[in-house]
């Protein structure tokens, strides 16, 4: 049976999320320089990439780059967006990377951690990050708040992109942030669902795990304005390290 991120990053994912623009990922990649320190021409990975949009601002800080992805639907998409054929594209899955490396950082960002149902699954991405990161690499892992989302969850929205109807019911579950999406075209009897599933790792089990994997944390940003991670007050959870 697939898992739900097997079936959730297609053609209507780029519809759900078309809201997510160029700037904003600009922005947060400008910052994140300043967290990774790195020299021009660096080798970067964006591990879990989606359509590109941070891949693709990374480039623009002169790094050399590389984008991984599971989904072959946001990878199309990612190729269409990079008109200069600046990032090279890989197909594959983020516990078993298809390539070598050595990398001068590798960042995974906008909450794509915390998918599978058991931690050794999850220790297991950190592992691959340890073993294509260059010794003295860096990384960034950019992940939710789970103190945060308990506490301002939305149980439900809705909205509608032209003639699409979308709605979007969240809950907790069994430890996990749970998604539950339906569209459905205006006039028509057919609805369409995906599921979306993260798990809720709060901050010392998480940093056991990169400890684990051998990876150092430096710093636990609650924000991409660089403000010290609070547990009540954080948007997200963002870890910026090292493999010694």
């Amino acid at each position: 049976m697939a898992q739900w991120y097997e079936k959730s990053f297609g053609d209507d994912y780029l519809i759900v999320y078309k809201h997510r623009d160029m700037q904003g990922a600009y922005e947060e990649v400008r910052r994140m320089m300043e967290w990774l320190e790195l020299p021009e021409s660096s080798e970067v990975l964006d591990l879990c990439c989606g359509m590109g949009r941070h891949a693709l601002a990374l480039t623009g800080f002169g790094f050399r780059v590389t984008g991984v992805d599971l989904s072959e639907v946001l990878l199309r998409e990612a190729r269409k967006l990079d008109t200069k054929e600046e990032v090279r594209w890989v197909q594959g899955d983020m516990r078993h990377v298809p390539l070598d490396g050595p990398y001068d950082a590798v960042v995974n960002l906008f909450t794509s951690f915390g998918y599978f149902d058991d931690d050794a699954e999850h220790e297991q991405v950190l592992r691959e990050i340890y073993r294509v990161l260059a010794p003295g690499g860096k990384f960034i892992i950019d992940f939710l708040n789970p103190e945060y989302v308990k506490e301002q969850l939305v149980p439900q929205s809705s909205r509608m992109e032209g003639t699409l109807h979308i709605e979007e019911t969240r809950r907790i579950e069994n430890g996990y942030v749970c998604k539950t999406i339906v569209l459905q075209e205006d006039g028509s009897e057919e609805r369409r669902r995906y599921e979306e599933r993260v798990k809720l790792i709060g901050l010392e089990s998480f940093q056991r795990m990169l400890a684990a994997s051998g990876l150092t944390v430096d710093h636990v940003y609650g924000g991409y304005d660089a403000s010290a991670y609070e547990p009540q007050a954080s948007r997200r959870m963002i870890f910026v390290g090292r493999r010694e």
